[in-house]
This record gives structure tokens, sequence and C-alpha cells, in this order.
């Protein structure tokens, strides 16, 4: 008996699976693996956020202390025409400037330069830059409400050129294409204000354009369009259908 039951071995599932073929084996089900996965999904996205709460929160650093505690300073030179219409409207000039820029301006009687300061009390280190520009485009014959728009918007820009840089025009020829740009009793300015919403300049043989970058571009377009000797009724045309398309466009 002894000698019988010391020949038995043991059998294992896998020896069974391979005497018995008809066998089943438990089958891990995708349902379980999906939701497993799931599971972990959730966890990580918990993790995530927990993360993102915990991130520091630091408040925007001054101009003041961006600089490294060193004043900023621009100067505007002031040509001698620009002196009178400058004292009269100082006011409208200064009150954005110190109350919504916090910047410190004054009017410098030595070197006839208008002087913009930063502070301890300036927040945006741009502000020096868009005050400069709005000083600017006073100086160059702009009224003050339209210069004011340098400062409450950020996509406007200010480009001058001369006539001469279009077409070397001399003595009575420059003298008619300065008129073709102006018409009469400034009508064609006034239309390619209007059409391309700008603002235009005529100053001396100077042409100053205020607007967005695209405006610009149809305005300088139709400009040097008269410059070159295109009529007056033409350009309208042109630029009419260039700003119904852009309009269309956007």
């Amino acid at each position: 008996m002894d000698s019988e039951t010391n020949n038995v071995t043991e059998t294992t599932p896998a020896m069974d699976t391979e005497k018995n073929p008809d066998s089943f084996e438990q089958v891990k089900s995708k349902k379980s693996s999906q939701k497993r996965k799931r599971d972990m999904g959730t966890m990580e996205m918990e993790s995530e956020d927990t993360i993102a709460t915990k991130r520091p929160q630091f408040p925007p650093i001054s101009a003041d202390k961006l600089t490294g505690g060193a004043d900023e300073m621009r100067k505007v030179p002031v040509p001698a025409h620009r002196y009178t219409p400058l004292k009269e409207n100082w006011m409208k000039i200064y009150s954005p400037i110190v109350e919504n820029l916090q910047l410190q301006v004054r009017f410098n009687l030595k070197t006839r330069n208008v002087e913009i300061k930063t502070c301890k009390e300036t927040q945006d280190i741009g502000a020096i830059t868009k005050a400069a520009d709005f000083v600017r485009a006073f100086v160059l014959g702009f009224q003050v409400e339209d210069a004011l728009a340098l400062i409450r918007l950020d996509e406007l820009f200010l480009e001058t050129f001369d006539v001469t840089d279009v077409k070397p025009l001399k003595g009575d020829h420059l003298s008619r294409a300065i008129g073709r740009i102006a018409g009469k009793g400034g009508k064609t300015k006034f239309t390619i204000e209007n059409v391309t919403k700008t603002r235009i300049v005529l100053a001396d043989t100077k042409v100053h354009i205020l607007g967005s970058f695209q405006n610009i571009k149809m305005a300088r377009t139709a400009i040097c369009n008269l410059i070159l000797g295109s009529p007056p009724s033409k350009v309208y045309g042109n630029i009419r259908a260039v700003a119904s398309r852009s309009a269309e466009r956007f």
C-alpha cells in the first residue's frame, strides 16, 4: 500500500488542461480592465487639479521694480509753430498722461521738449511709449481727440512719409501733387479719411497717417496714386472697392 501511495503524484491545473482540453479557464473580462483604466484616469485628473490649485499666485510686478528702480524718460521735440496749440491744449494732454498712465510730464522751456518720465506709481511698463506716441501725434498736427486713441487702443500706428519719396517732384509739379492729395477745400483728403477710417495731416511735403495697419496701407496706396498723377475719381473707386473687400473679409 505504501508503495502505491508513493507512486501517486499531485496534478496541477496546468496539467489538467493539458490532459483535458475541454476544460475551461477563467478569462479576465474587458469591462473590468476598462473600468480600472478609467479609474486611473480620474485619479490622475484629480491629482493634476490638486497640483493646479497648489500653484502660487504672484501679483503683477510694477514698472518701477521691473526697471530696477531706474526712471525712464522720453523727450519729444516741439517745433516753433506748435508752441501755441500745445499751450492751449496743455490740460487735455496733461490729464491722460498723469491720471490714466501714472506718468510725470513737463514742457522744458530751454530745450523746447516735452519730457515724459516714469515714477513709482507707474504700473504699465509700456505706458511711457504710449504717452510719447500721443504727444508726438499732437506735435505732428493731429487733434488731441484723435491722438488720444493711441493711448486707448493698442492696434493704432503712426506713419510718416514725404511726397518726394514717392516721386521726385519739384516746383509747380510738387505743388500740384500736394493739391491733388488735399482736393478742393480738403474734399479729397476727407474722402480718403472717411473711406479708410484713418486721420491724415498734410504738412508741407510731409504726409502723416494715423490708423490701424490695414487702414494705413489703403490710405497710403490712395495717396501714392494721387501723387503719381491718377485722377481723384479713379482713386475714390479703387479705395472703395478695397475697403468693401476688407469689410467682407472681416
